[in-house]
């Protein structure tokens, strides 16, 4: 029997009608689809798979044993994720010992900041593997806030806002326009750093881009408290506009 084929699916930022039509094909004809969540809960990518699932369909649901609870420079996070993508790529691996072609969905693009790129890494030297482009998020968010994030030769640069203060200034000091993702509590560090730099004022503040609740504004006050991990930041640049 030969071995299955492992496919990582960018299913895009969370509308459904963002999938790509191949992903929206892998997955309507995958014997098995695994995607990740929190504990105890669904998964932003599950959700957005809806209605594409065959009835028959075998769900193998990756539920992370931690996400920010630990800071990712404690030792403990590395080691709890690594042995958990390890658990991972081992169930994954034995639907394809048994032929069967597994698709793993990743939100946005697989290789952008995706969880299916530890998976890719423990398992396409040793199994076919195809990845699927996906419509990034950071897309996503500056379509439905009708914020052009570049114009001309602007230099665009993406940051995790889990950098120290100190990190993100220099990088933003440098940048032309910038995405800065991951948002969450550290949002107060993140519109300090604006502010220091005179860019509060063209910020662009966006919650759950594309999905249900989503949420488009000015970037908030100081004391706001309310920004989630899927809420980013959008400094447009201002190069040549023809």
């Amino acid at each position: 029997m030969s071995a299955g084929r492992l496919y990582g699916v960018g299913v895009g930022p969370g509308d459904p009608e963002l999938m790509t039509l191949k992903a929206a094909r892998l997955i309507r004809s995958a014997p098995v689809v695994a995607y990740f969540c929190k504990q105890g809960q669904r998964g932003h990518g599950r959700t957005i798979i809806d209605g594409f699932l065959a009835e028959d369909v075998i769900e193998e649901k990756l539920a992370y044993p931690m996400t920010t609870e630990v800071p990712a420079a404690d030792p403990a996070y590395h080691s709890a994720l690594g042995g958990f993508y390890d658990e991972s790529a081992r169930r994954l691996a034995g639907h394809l010992d048994a032929g069967r072609d597994v698709v793993v969905v990743s939100e946005g693009d697989p290789f952008f900041y995706g969880s299916f790129m530890p998976i890719f890494h423990r398992l396409a030297s040793s199994y076919e593997t195809e990845v699927v482009a996906g419509v990034s998020g950071m897309a996503g968010c500056w379509t439905r806030a009708r914020t052009p994030i570049t114009y001309g030769d602007d230099i665009l640069t993406v940051l995790p806002a889990t950098l120290d203060a100190a990190a993100l200034k220099r990088h933003l000091e440098l940048a032309d326009a910038a995405v800065i993702m991951k948002l969450g509590r550290h949002f107060p560090k993140v519109r300090a750093v604006l502010e220091e730099l005179g860019l509060a004022a063209r910020t662009v503040y966006v919650e759950r881009g594309t999905m249900a609740g989503e949420k488009i504004m000015k970037l908030p006050p100081a004391d706001f408290t309310g920004a989630p991990y899927f809420a980013m930041l959008l400094v447009p640049g201002q190069g040549r506009l023809l």
